[in-house]
Parts: C-alpha cells; structure tokens; sequence
C-alpha cells in the first residue's frame, strides 16, 4: 500500500467501526492464559537472538497518566491490571522507571529523542521539535519497517514534529463512546475513546500485519478517566475512578492482544507498555499532573514482552529512565543506537534473566519542569528532581527563591517527608547535579515555535490542560 493509498482519508479506517462493534461487546472479558498467549517459551539465548531476526514488530503503548504504583506488578492491591499483570509475569518488569516530565508534551519528546528536556529545549507549550531531531521511527522506517502512529492527546500532534519518520500519524477517527461508558461517564466531551485507536490498529494490522511494522499506540482513556460499568469495581471518589480506567484499559489492552494472539502475531512482535507521565491524588494538597515532578507524577511502569513468554519473568531492580527506553529496544533489535542521554539497558535486562547480580551504583535520573510552560510571557520557574538510590531531590523554583526538599524511600516510601535539614551532604551534592544539569543545551540550539490554533487549543483545554 502506498503512501499516497494511506493518506487518501486513511482508508484502513474505514472499516474501524465494524471491528468497534464486535469489540464493544467483548472487551473486557479476560480469557484463560492458555488462550490468550501462544507464545513459546524462551530464554536468554531467545533475546539475544533477537539481533538477529528480521521479522520482529514492535507494539509501542503508552497509556497516558498511568501511575506505576497503581498495577497489580508494581505492589497495587486492587486488581486494576490483570492483563498487563498476567503479561509482567512472563516478561520483563522495570520496577523503577522515571519519566522527564509531568507534562505530555516535554516528557515525549524525552521519550522519543532520549534527551532529558533541557537537551531537548522543548519545555513551553508552544516550542516544535525541529527536523535536526533523530527519532526512532525514523531509524525504524530506514531498516524497512512499516511506521503507524495513532494519538488522541493534541500535546504529540504532527504539528508539533512528532510524525517524524511515521508513514502515517494520525489522530484516529472518533467513534462514539459504548453505552456502558456513556452510562458511566454521562459529562464525556472527548469524541471517541480508546477503542477506536484499537480498532483501526486491528484493521491496519489485518490489511498490513504481513510486512514488518513498528505501531505507536498512545491512549487517553486513562488520562480521561474513562470507564464502563464491567469496570465500575472500586468506588466513585476521584482516586476510585481512576483506579476504573485503569481496569477499563487493561480490558481494551487485553483485545488487543487477544486479537493479535489469534492472527499469530504476538509470536514475532515486541510489545512495549510505558507512560508519559503519572497523577498526584492531594498528596502534597494538588492533583493531576503538569505541575511538579515528585514521585506520583514521575515514577511510571515499563514493562517489555518478547514473542516468546519467559518462566519466570524478569524483574530489572536497577533505576530506569524514559531516556533510555528506546536506546534499548533498538539495541534489543540490533538497530543502530542513537547519541542520547540515556543508555540500552539489554545487559541488566540479560542478567537479571540469568540471575547475575547487577552493576553497584547508578547515575542520577532527572525529572524536570517548567512550571510556566503553559505562559510563555512569564519566566521560566524550573523544578527539578534528582533521583539516585533511595534519594530524591526536589528543586522548586518560585517567584521570591528556590525550595529544597530530600526524600529517602527507604524509610518513606510515598516519599512526604522532607529530611533536607537531617542530611545537607545530600542537599548539597544532589542539588550540584541539578545545577550542572541546568546548565545544559539543546544540540540543536533554540527550539523552534509556532502558533497555535484556536481549535488546537480548545482541544488541549478540553482534556483538561490550562493553556492561554
């Protein structure tokens, strides 16, 4: 199919909605192990080899707003994540991921680019990746792998370069919501949810699953606490409801690879699930995202499955960061590695399946915001955190100073108690690496800026963001 073919109102849509109508009615349900995953076994000679086949896709999903701390694999007691619990026990678990930002938009081009955002230069909200970028379906689509981006956040548009390399980047026709998630969701405004985005994945993937494919998949219903009553399981406060969504897409997550199980092409296709960002719950009297970068907003799952299951599953103990999840999956594929921050973590991923101890030590990771992304008349206010070990350093700059504030996971786990004053070595040690870190520059100077549209904007606003 040419592009020309794809473009031309991105036919394999239309035919989205009958897959939506048999999906509607099933997408919940979770089958039996034995039913949903054909996979072989592997092992650690089945991911080296993975450099050298030339058939495996790789389904990238990130689930906006997702917490890490909120799946079953990351210690949660409710059963928001069977799926993606189930899938996390035969693959492998980052236990402790971090994303670059709290913000959709500055986390992504992290994600994408492997650079932390003060690399990049894209922290306000009218700033484009400029063309110097080197993305990874751009390296993708250079090996000769089909690129397909489906999105519903207006933060990742093309209009803000992130369609580099893609084939096609599309924002997925909307369907009208199920009536379970109009019940359950009566003051819905987004048109369509995440079911379509699945569907007209299944619908490329049945016309264009034949040729290797690289599917970028970014959902929204988490983000929009959306549900329906089959998900309706933990209570209505505002915590509960997102707690709903979470179960809600693990049920559309579960379609999916159900489906792709059936055709056979979960056998030769990496499946990577990560987020952009997490959400507070009054922790520290806020919620939502977009405003700071402690813990509930930064620390995110990344989990990776192989076309064949592993028995056990992996658990990676070692810091992660979104920097560095794509130097590993091109390393994983024996692709070229771009020049990030951040670095290929196949070597922990090999020996945690071997039962190797890991390295001692770690560098620091850093989160970053400017909390004056959404006003860029005013001056940047940076807040910065520096995570090593069971540290965490927080810098909030405000209008009359800077705040300095130390957690210590060890003894603290949801991290509220500020120790600064009991250990100023820390302070000062983690805050020189915030500092040097500031001082960093995009490679490819000023990030370039555009205007936004009127309708751009209403967009943004109604999934909730304070845009001018």
């Amino acid at each position: 199919m040419s592009r020309r073919l794809l473009d031309r109102r991105w036919p394999w849509l239309a035919g989205a909605a009958v897959i939506v109508l048999a999906f509607l009615s099933t997408v919940i349900e979770i089958r039996p192990p034995d039913e949903w995953d054909p996979r072989p076994v592997g092992s650690v000679a089945d991911i080296e080899a993975l450099r050298e086949r030339d058939d495996v896709n790789v389904l990238f999903v990130v689930i906006d707003t997702l917490r890490a701390e909120r799946l079953g694999s990351y210690g949660y007691a409710r059963d928001t994540s069977p799926k993606l619990d189930r899938l996390a026990a035969s693959g492998v678990r980052f236990a402790r991921h971090l994303a670059q930002s709290s913000w959709t938009k500055s986390s992504m081009v992290s994600l994408w680019t492997g650079l932390y955002p003060a690399r990049t230069g894209i922290n306000r909200f009218d700033q484009v990746i400029p063309e110097e970028a080197r993305m990874p379906a751009e390296i993708l689509r250079a090996a000769g792998v089909q690129t397909v981006g489906l999105y519903r956040n207006g933060w990742v548009a093309p209009t803000f370069g992130f369609d580099q390399g893609f084939e096609v980047y599309k924002r997925p026709v909307g369907v009208p919501p199920s009536p379970g998630v109009r019940r359950e969701n009566p003051t819905i405004s987004e048109a369509g949810t995440d079911e379509a985005t699945v569907a007209a994945a299944l619908e490329f993937l049945r016309l264009r699953g034949h040729e290797r494919w690289f599917l970028y998949l970014h959902l929204m219903d988490v983000h929009e606490y959306l549900f329906d009553e089959d998900s309706a399981l933990f209570g209505v406060r505002y915590s509960d409801v997102y707690d709903n969504s979470i179960r809600w897409t693990d049920g559309v997550l579960d379609f999916l690879l159900s489906s792709l199980a059936d055709s056979g092409q979960l056998e030769n296709t990496l499946v990577v699930v990560t987020s952009d960002h997490g959400e507070a719950f009054g922790e520290r009297g806020f919620e939502g995202h977009a405003r700071k970068v402690y813990r509930e907003t930064t620390e995110i799952p990344l989990l990776v499955f192989f076309p064949f299951r592993l028995e056990p599953g992996v658990v990676v103990e070692s810091r992660t960061r979104n920097v560095d999840v794509w130097p590993t999956i091109l390393d994983l594929l024996g692709l070229e590695l771009p020049d990030t921050d951040g670095r290929s973590y196949r070597p922990e991923i090999l020996a945690s399946a071997r039962g190797e101890p890991l390295p001692d030590g770690e560098e620091p990771a850093i989160a970053h915001l400017d909390q004056t992304w959404a006003r860029p008349e005013r001056e940047p206010l940076h807040t910065v955190a520096v995570s090593q070990g069971t540290l965490r350093y927080v810098r909030v700059a405000q209008p009359n100073g800077v705040v300095e504030q130390l957690y210590d996971a060890s003894g603290d786990p949801r991290e509220l108690r500020d120790r600064a004053g009991e250990d100023p070595e820390a302070v000062a040690r983690l805050g020189a690496t915030a500092d040097a870190y500031l001082e960093l520059r995009p490679d490819w100077g000023e990030a370039p800026t555009r205007e936004i549209s009127e309708l751009e904007l209403g967009h943004l606003r109604a999934l909730g963001y304070a845009v001018p």
